[in-house]
């Protein structure tokens, strides 16, 4: 399976921000859009870094003022994207490896969408599922 698949189904609506925003602004997208992470786009639309819930939580108590300071400060800034052909266990090896939950879809230089490892876990699941249907399904045809 691929990370298109997952493109196919979950679309490709992004939520994104300026770095230059305050992070406040993007506590609000996340809360707005039930998501967990904001991809940073610059003045030209190329992808400047991804800002996560755990960017924010794990500043909160180290610096004052954080919610007024901007989205740069705190983003992740050298992000690891995928391509829409990659391998879906192979991506979710990586994100497990590298502990971060979010992951940007990139193809010659043009941000696609964005994955989560819950969307490779329920794309997973739904074709297992599909699998066992199926293999229940002969041996049914099987017993008659």
């Amino acid at each position: 399976m691929k990370v298109s698949t997952i493109l196919a189904t979950k679309g490709n609506k992004l939520i994104t921000i300026a770095p230059e925003q305050p992070i406040q602004d993007a506590v609000a997208l996340l809360e707005q859009h039930n998501i967990g992470a904001v991809i940073a786009l610059d003045d030209a639309g190329k992808l400047a870094g991804i800002i996560s819930e755990r960017d924010v939580v794990r500043q909160l108590n180290h610096q004052e003022n954080l919610l007024s300071q901007p989205v740069k400060s705190i983003m992740t800034a050298e992000v690891t994207t995928c391509v829409p052909q990659d391998d879906l266990m192979s991506v979710a090896h990586v994100m497990t490896e590298r502990r971060f939950r979010h992951m940007p879809v990139m193809e010659e230089g043009k941000l696609l969408g964005m994955i989560s490892i819950g969307d490779v876990l329920k794309a997973q699941r739904d074709y297992y599922h599909g699998q066992i249907d199926t293999l229940e399904t002969q041996i049914l045809a099987t017993d008659q």
